[in-house]
């Protein structure tokens, strides 16, 4: 089973008596490691149910089930592998009626926090609740609620967040609802201050093995030490040169903590890189050289020196996206590193922030070539989508809570959230949904007459909807049938009254209308439920709109399945980390870009006029452990672009390259591209072609 590790990856795999810290740099072959650990733990006579391995993204999980099916085969089954939210989740459903929570608690999303918010503190600016909902994240990420927050809230905007904080806490207990940091936060209180569920959950986890462990916040950190107890019986795999996420909380101190906490900590190193060749391997190494070290490490690659670094530098935005364009077709073309990676799918443009990638998004549509942007907005997540699926989800199930909520207040109805309180506690006291809670008989005791003829109308309403649906066959009748109920509930004004720009109102009808089409085209054939894409000339089978409202959730997961798609890769630096691509080009790295503008008293040169505050060089380092994870998704070839001049507002000011491209020190081994010289070469070659075949024409 071990075959094929190097000694480093061995040693992780093998250690099995206590804590383990293996320090994972990029490329080193982590997810083989956590694999082969599993199977070894078994080996050992752990049972695969008592092994426990968490990652951060359910597309990690998905990954590393699959690996390790194939590696251990059937008793990867039993394995526990998922999300620290998903273990939360696991946690709450069994132990979460020690804190009054039924086991069939809803999860609310971030549009739902946003609504409940907005009501408890008074406001219709979904930006203001937005702000309170991030504050409100940071303190329970960091183990505060309402009433510690208000204990040390160090001013007046504080204070007012903190009791707005306690109004949402109340609020959510009454729904029968958590968000998404009390996935977190929950499970933590139960096994910290309840001995015998902490006691049955150590029992339960045999070993746990986390992945991307810098990347864990405080309370993170506190669920694994409450899971693990003192035996300590773990392995945490990360890599301090790729943490990227502190502004959501993620802290480094989790790694300083682990040898303090547990000073038996066995810690290794995977320094061997799979993926990269020395030079790339090299620039990443120089870029991040000043960053001070927990556990210094240098990557090395036994795939050879391979093509030098390139830098590009260009007049203007689109310059920069014309040269980026320019050299995807010289690769495809055979001009640079001629190898088997030329596909559309081997190339990524990296950048900083989203709004980035106008520039490169027009020049590949010009050029016909195919293109997806990742770590931008799916469709599926705009509220305006959410909002109708909601309705969708409720005429599936109306046990579905979350969207009861959603559906019975998007549009609002005159049913407010004092009366929607009161039927939370109503439902939680009879152990019944939200929505069987509207039909019982002794509801008129909890609510007040004029309410509960509003929510009986609205029950009502949906049991027609549901109905309907059901009996609505082809596309034509689809089409018709949504457009009616859109108009019965006045969506389109519902719209319109929430945005303050008239244009963002109109952009968000449009959606809906497109959606509307969409959900129209599956109920008449033209468009396959399982991928949601065109079938062309030959239609399938005709749907009813409630079997079709059924398949959306598989629909709304689509972006996962684009990997396979033959198109250029347009990220985010930070949505493109666990990725890697054979051609990597790295645009607008300038400074006030990458790094991200820094503060005050940085100026434009990068060069501070004094000693740095420690806040922002904690910031200066993360941004440079940034563009490391950047340099470190390259396989082959690595371009690293910058502009002489950027766009503010409406003006065009003068732009400097990063300083991250000085520390790269590539020095002699870079090639500074010179336009002409490039195509002076390609009409070198173009001549050649054509002389060859004039050749071979020749009898």
């Amino acid at each position: 089973m071990s075959a094929g590790l190097n000694f480093a990856q061995l040693e992780a795999v093998n250690y099995v008596q206590g804590p383990c810290l293996v320090l994972a740099g990029a490329g080193s072959g982590k997810t083989r490691v956590i694999t082969h650990k599993i199977g070894r733990l078994i080996d050992v006579g752990l049972e695969p149910k008592r092994i426990a391995a968490i990652t951060f993204t359910n597309k990690a999980a998905a990954e590393m089930r699959e690996r390790a099916k194939q590696l251990i085969g059937r008793a990867a089954k039993d394995v526990v592998i998922c999300t620290f939210h998903a273990l939360g989740v696991r946690i709450m459903r069994e132990d979460g009626h020690v804190l009054g929570l039924k086991p069939q608690f809803s999860i609310m999303d971030a549009d739902d926090v946003t609504s409940i918010l907005k009501d408890c503190g008074g406001t219709t600016d979904a930006a203001t609740a937005r702000q309170w909902q991030w504050t409100i994240s940071l303190w329970k990420n960091m183990g505060l609620n309402a009433e510690q927050a208000a204990a040390q809230a160090p001013d007046d905007n504080a204070r007012v967040i903190a009791r707005i904080m306690a109004m949402y806490e109340e609020r959510l207990l009454a729904y029968q609802s958590v968000d998404f940091d009390d996935l977190i936060g929950m499970p933590l209180k139960l096994l910290a201050e309840f001995p015998e569920v902490r006691e049955r959950w150590q029992a339960k986890m045999g070993h746990v093995l986390v992945d991307e462990y810098q990347d864990t916040n405080a309370t993170q950190y506190e669920v694994l030490k409450h899971l693990v107890g003192e035996r300590g019986r773990f392995t945490a795999v990360g890599d301090d040169d790729q943490s990227i996420y502190g502004w959501r909380g993620a802290t480094l101190d989790n790694l300083k903590r682990l040898p303090q906490d547990f000073p038996n900590l066995k810690v290794i190193k995977l320094e061997q890189n799979y993926r990269s060749t020395s030079a790339i391997l090299r620039a990443a190494n120089n870029v991040i050289q000043p960053n001070p070290k927990l556990f210094p490490k240098t990557l090395f690659s036994e795939l050879g020196e391979g093509e030098p670094v390139r830098v590009v530098d260009a007049v203007n935005e689109e310059h920069e996206a014309d040269r980026a364009i320019a050299r995807i077709q010289s690769i495809r073309g055979g001009q640079v590193n001629p190898s088997k990676h030329r596909e559309f799918k081997d190339f990524a443009i990296l950048y900083r922030a989203n709004h980035m990638a106008r520039p490169f998004e027009q020049a590949l549509r010009r050029a016909n070539i195919p293109y997806k942007v990742s770590g931008g907005q799916s469709f599926f997540d705009k509220a305006e989508i959410k909002d109708l699926c909601a309705w969708f989800r409720l005429w599936i199930n109306n046990d579905d809570d979350p969207a009861f909520l959603r559906a019975i207040t998007s549009p609002k109805r005159g049913i407010g959230h004092q009366t929607l309180g009161q039927l939370g506690t109503f439902a939680t006291q009879y152990k019944l949904s939200l929505f069987e809670a509207l039909f019982a008989g002794s509801l008129p005791s909890a609510v007040n007459t004029r309410a509960v003829d509003g929510l009986h109308e609205f029950g009502r309403y949906i049991n027609d909807l549901e109905h309907r649906a059901r009996h609505t066959l082809g596309k034509e009748a689809a089409l018709a049938f949504l457009l009616e109920w859109l108009k019965e509930i006045g969506y389109e004004s519902h719209l319109y009254d929430g945005e303050d720009n008239e244009k963002v109102a109109a952009a968000r009808w449009t959606n809906v209308l497109e959606f509307c089409d969409w959900m129209a085209g599956r109920c008449g054939g033209e468009i396959e439920d399982e991928t949601g894409a065109q079938t062309g000339a030959q239609a399938t089978e005709t749907k009813n709109l409630l079997d079709v409202a059924q398949t959306i959730s598989l629909i709304s997961t689509l972006s996962e399945r684009e990997k396979d798609q033959n198109v250029v890769t347009l990220s985010t630096l930070h949505a493109s980390k666990g990725l890697e691509w054979p051609h990597v080009m790295l645009v607008g790295v300038n400074e006030g870009l990458l790094p991200f503008k820094l503060g005050d008293d940085e100026t434009h040169s990068g060069k501070s006029d004094g000693p740095m505050s420690e806040g922002i060089l904690q910031r200066l380092q993360e941004e440079r452990r940034l563009m490391y994870v950047g340099i470190t998704r390259a396989q082959r070839s690595l371009a690293v672009s910058w502009t002489k001049r950027r766009k503010k507002g409406r003006e065009m000011v003068a732009a400097l390259p990063s300083r991250f491209i000085a520390e790269m020190r590539l020095d002699e081994n870079t090639i500074k591209e010179d336009p002409r010289e490039k195509l002076k070469a390609l009409r070198a070659e173009f001549a050649k072609r054509a002389a060859d075949a004039a050749a071979d024409a020749k009898p």
